[in-house]
């Protein structure tokens, strides 16, 4: 018994010194290709021009919570000013929205769609992804079905290392844009879970873990999907 508790002590000692750690080596890993950092003050000249040297083929936005009324959350809604601002400014010539479809009743690309085209984006430069069921799903099937091999990811600054090292585990060049804008609910909760969150998709990637579906190929090079809105 006391062999057995000892045992026990070392796992759960290893796994408390561990889990941190691997998060930090996710975040120290890819800090240098994030822009955007400073809330609201969007990216400056020299950073768009770092996100225009890889030349990329579409702006990535992870979807995140739509509330009840169909409209974006807050963090939502900052994730798509965000990206529709970089696009408009000439940084990648189409959008790519991924996102939960997995309940009739809820759907972020459809929402993300809504609000994209009522900012202007004309709908041959929107692609849309309703099987980016996570960070890890929504960063594989870009490349695997939407063909990404270079492109900019969209999102909060805690949320984009994890989204920077998926890309990097599969072989996409990524830079990030983080959009933060303002000071969200729930700080301390989302960023606990994102500590195991990069755990989880830092062995994803090791493995290349596929995502839920794959499907046809539909290259982000071409016309875009919203003739495929649900």
């Amino acid at each position: 018994m006391r062999k057995a508790l000892k045992i026990i002590f070392i796992i759960i000692i290893v796994a408390v010194l561990l889990v941190p750690g691997v998060s930090a080596y996710v975040t120290q890993s890819v800090s240098d290709d994030i822009a955007g950092v400073d809330a609201g003050s969007g990216i400056s000249d020299a950073e768009a021009e770092e996100c225009r040297s890889i030349d990329p083929q579409c702006i990535l936005v992870l979807g995140c919570a739509v509330w009840a009324d169909n409209e974006p959350s807050p963090m939502l809604k900052d994730r798509l000013d965000t990206a529709i601002a970089l696009y408009k400014a000439g940084i990648a010539p189409k959008l790519l929205l991924s996102g939960d479809n997995s309940i009739v009743e809820y759907s972020e690309p459809d929402c993300m769609l809504r609000y994209t085209l009522a900012q202007g984006v004309p709908p041959e430069d929107i692609f849309l992804d309703y099987a980016g069921f996570s960070t890890y799903e929504s960063v594989y099937r870009s490349h695997a079905v939407f063909m990404a091999d270079r492109m900019i990811v969209v999102t909060q600054k805690y949320h984009l290392f994890r989204a920077l090292k998926a890309c990097e585990a599969l072989g996409i060049e990524a830079k990030g844009v983080a959009s933060d804008q303002q000071k969200y609910a729930g700080r301390f909760y989302r960023e606990a879970r994102e500590v195991l969150a990069r755990n989880k998709d830092l062995f994803k990637g090791m493995v290349k873990a596929k995502p839920t579906y794959l499907g046809d190929e539909i290259p982000v090079y071409g016309d875009g999907t919203v003739t495929h809105l649900n």
